[in-house]
C-alpha cells in the first residue's frame, strides 16, 4: 500500500476528540473509563480510511468500536470524516498492532481484519495479522476470541485458515464470494472498489475453541 504522507499529520490527529491520545493509560478499563458503559468492544485492526468502522458504529449503537491504524496520515483521513459526526461508541487509536497487548487486557469481543497487508513473501509471513505472533496477542486482549476476516488475497486467506485452525480456532462461517451471500455488512474502501470491479471477496468467521 502506497502511503501519501500528510504534513504535520502526527500533530493534526490530536485535534480530534475521537483519538485516544494515550491508549496505554486505559488497559483493562476501556468500558468504564473510555466508553463509560458495559457494551461489548469490537476492534478493527488496520482500519485504513475508516469507512468500515464508522459505518459499523453508526449502525450498531449498542456496540463500542475501536479502530486501530499504524500510520498517522491514514488515521488523519479517517478522523476528518468524523468532523461533524457524533458517535459516542467510536474511538480511534494510532499505534502499531504489535503494541495491542500493552493497550487492552481481556476486553475485546470481536476482531475485524479487513483487507490486511498479505505480506506475500515467505520471509514476511510472520507479519500477517493471522500469524501465530498476532494470535498470541489476541489471546491477551480478547474476552472472547472471535475473528472476522475479509480479503481479496487467496494466498493470505488460505494461510489464515491453516494458522487459525492450527492455533485452536474453529472456522464457523466461510465464503469465497462474500457478495453472493447475505453476510454483507459495512464496506471498506477496498471492498467497495473490488466489488465494482467484480473481484470476489473471501470471508471467514473464526472462534477460539
Amino acid at each position: 500500500m502506497r502511503i501519501r504522507n500528510i504534513k504535520n499529520a502526527d500533530e493534526l490527529i490530536y485535534e480530534s476528540p475521537y483519538l485516544i491520545k494515550n491508549p496505554y493509560l486505559y488497559i483493562g478499563e476501556y468500558k468504564t473509563k473510555v466508553f463509560k458503559n458495559n457494551n461489548p468492544i469490537h476492534l478493527e485492526i488496520g482500519m485504513g480510511k475508516g469507512n468500515f468502522i464508522i459505518d459499523m458504529a453508526k449502525n450498531n449503537p449498542d456496540i463500542n468500536f475501536i479502530g486501530v491504524e499504524k500510520y498517522s496520515s491514514i488515521t488523519l483521513r479517517a478522523l476528518r470524516k468524523l468532523k461533524d459526526i457524533n458517535l459516542p461508541n467510536l474511538k480511534i487509536i494510532n499505534i502499531d498492532a504489535l503494541e495491542l497487548s500493552k493497550v487492552f487486557k481481556k476486553e475485546i469481543s470481536t476482531i475485524y481484519l479487513n483487507f490486511s497487508d498479505p505480506w506475500p513473501k515467505k520471509r514476511h509471513h510472520k507479519r500477517r495479522l493471522t500469524s501465530e505472533i498476532f494470535l498470541r496477542i489476541y489471546d491477551d486482549i480478547c474476552l472472547e476470541n472471535i475473528i472476522i476476516q475479509k480479503t481479496d488475497n487467496i494466498g493470505l486467506f488460505e494461510s489464515s485458515i491453516v494458522s487459525l485452525s492450527t492455533y485452536g480456532y474453529k472456522i464457523v462461517d466461510i465464503s469465497l464470494d462474500l457478495w453472493s451471500t447475505d453476510k454483507v455488512t459495512s464496506e471498506t474502501e477496498y471492498e467497495n472498489k473490488f466489488r465494482k470491479q467484480g473481484i470476489k471477496i473471501n470471508y471467514l468467521k473464526a472462534i477460539k475453541k
